[in-house]
């Protein structure tokens, strides 16, 4: 089975539980790490086009609806309908204004140069070609438009790191398996990071995708890191 295909099946089976999980196992730190992602994607009272990448349950896709001005499109598209079926009962519950859509992040159905924003919170671990769902975001971001990207990553404190691997590979499984009926889940969930590319590795891709700027900043100990990127 190809990832792509795996990585839907796996979210269409834990979707009923992502949420409650995410939130307890990240002690809800990661609400605090969207809105700073969203304060720099959400940087004028104009309105924007904004495409939220690998949106799965919309909590980012409502977070920008939240805030973009009025008469901006917000759309979020995402390979798993069941991680959006939960996104679309949160919109409507949420009294935004935003669209979810089933699309593949390395095929988007867009035209070049079609969004002002585009952002995506802890999805890039899980493309299949990384390098590819890259290029596609560049072509559909307009000329002065920014990517936001939201990922978890390995902290490089040696401490901290070893603190962080014990719960990520150990009691994270533990608990996801317990709760949502498929600790395989959680275990590709910390191994997805464990493997995603260091941020130099990963801003020098950016770059090479076309983008002209990207900027880093390492959150809460460098366990979640948030580039910002501009063409």
């Amino acid at each position: 089975m190809a990832k792509k295909e795996g990585v839907k099946k796996l979210f269409d089976n834990i979707a009923p539980d992502y949420d409650k999980l995410n939130h307890i196992l990240s002690l809800n730190i990661d609400k605090g790490w969207r809105k700073k992602a969203v304060r720099n994607l959400v940087d004028t009272q104009e309105p924007l086009k904004v495409l939220d990448v690998a949106c799965g349950t919309g909590d980012f896709t409502i977070e920008i609806a939240k805030k973009v001005a009025d008469g901006s499109q917000v759309i979020g598209v995402d390979i798993s309908e069941g991680m959006m079926a939960v996104g679309r009962e949160k919109i409507q519950k949420a009294g935004v204004c935003a669209e979810l859509s089933v699309a593949d992040c390395e095929d988007l159905p867009y035209a070049d140069n079609t969004f002002d924003r585009i952002s995506v919170g802890f999805g890039v671990r899980n493309f299949e070609h990384l390098e590819l769902g890259l290029s596609q975001m560049y072509r559909v971001l307009a000329p002065g438009g920014k990517l936001v990207i939201l990922e978890l990553s390995v902290p490089s404190n040696a401490f901290i790191r070893w603190c962080y691997k014990l719960y990520f590979l150990k009691i994270l499984p533990a608990i996801g398996g317990m709760i949502s009926g498929d600790r395989g889940a959680y275990e590709y969930l910390p191994a997805s990071v464990l493997r995603f590319p260091a941020p130099d590795k990963f801003i020098s891709m950016l770059k090479s995708a076309g983008f002209a700027t990207v900027e880093h900043t390492p959150l809460t100990l460098g366990i979640c890191r948030m580039y910002v990127a501009k063409k």
